[in-house]
């Protein structure tokens, strides 16, 4: 695969061309672009949508994904880690769920691939989608695992290349790129957590504890190690991003595929749709590189530049 939004949308593609006359996805409201927007254009095809809801931290109800089930439902596409908050779902749940009505699922785990240990087999899923460059290997390279009894056709056809599952000339160094990512994954996989989480936590704990009107979006303890999205009321996040661009630290408001769109995150409106959380929000993740003296440093940056802006 090219990237991730190239097997999500495969994924969906080969569940319906195996079931033409199943009209009905389920996804939620928080997913991925590359998700969302294929499932609005195949709205405009004839095809009925269930977007699941969150609730405010984030979080999928598996009484919502059974209620909307039904005989009609084709694939459930629902990712496992969210990509702005780190949110996990309850993805061995709901594989269990969707196996026990006969239903393919589609699994993203663009995020969760090289921050937690993912097993295909245990998590028992049709279709699971990964990219390259979140655990380290090249942009543009990314592979859908297909479980051997699901259905599959191709969304590129050309040649016989990748055994005709897909058409095209293999781009042979990012594969081997991102074979090799993989590796070094898997080996550093244990540590990442232990090393990760408590970086992370003092950084949110000094945000939420030094500025006031800060807020988590996001469940406390259900999500990945090393991602942190802070409501910061009053405060407009594109302004505060380039003030701490300014200084050296990489930040967003939202998805980074969605850095250059006018339009606000779907996924913390989806959340406190109530509020304009989705204009005041800080979304920041942390790697194995990091250290306390970094965490300490970026900490002090963004408590100035809040107080710098909000004293304007």
């Amino acid at each position: 695969m090219g990237n991730a939004t190239e097997a999500n949308n495969t994924a969906i593609h080969a569940a319906l061309k195996a079931n033409p006359k199943k009209r009905h996805i389920i996804t939620s409201q928080v997913e991925h672009s590359s998700v969302l927007n294929y499932c609005m254009a195949l709205e405009k095809d004839g095809f009925r949508v269930t977007y699941l809801p969150v609730d405010r931290d984030g979080l999928l109800k598996l009484a919502d994904l059974e209620a909307g089930l039904s005989d009609n439902t084709a694939i459930v596409s629902l990712m496992w880690a969210n990509n702005e908050t780190g949110v996990l779902f309850p993805v061995e749940d709901i594989a269990r769920v969707c196996k026990a009505r006969g239903v393919l699922y589609h699994c993203d785990a663009v995020q969760a691939v090289g921050k937690m240990p993912v097993d295909v087999s245990k998590l028992s899923a049709d279709y699971l989608s990964i990219t390259g460059h979140k655990l380290g290997a090249p942009k543009g390279v990314g592979a859908l695992y297909v479980h051997q009894k699901a259905p599959f056709s191709p969304y590129l056809h050309g040649g016989h290349q990748e055994r005709g599952r897909r058409g095209g000339t293999e781009n042979v160094a990012l594969i081997v790129g991102l074979g090799k990512a993989a590796e070094l994954a898997k080996m550093n996989i244990s540590g990442f957590e232990h090393a990760v989480r408590p970086l992370r936590d003092a950084l949110e704990e000094g945000i939420l504890g030094g500025i006031r009107d800060a807020e988590l979006n996001g469940h406390k303890i259900q999500r990945l190690a090393n991602t942190t999205n802070i409501l910061l009321r009053g405060i407009d996040s594109d302004a505060l991003l380039m003030l701490l661009d300014q200084e050296g630290i990489c930040a967003s408001s939202g998805s980074a595929c969605l850095a250059d769109s006018p339009d606000s995150s779907h996924v913390i409106t989806a959340m406190k749709p109530e509020t304009h959380a989705e204009r005041n929000s800080l979304r920041l993740s942390l790697g194995i590189e990091h250290n306390a003296d970094s965490v300490s440093e970026a900490l002090r940056i963004i408590k100035e530049s809040v107080a710098g802006l909000r004293s304007m």
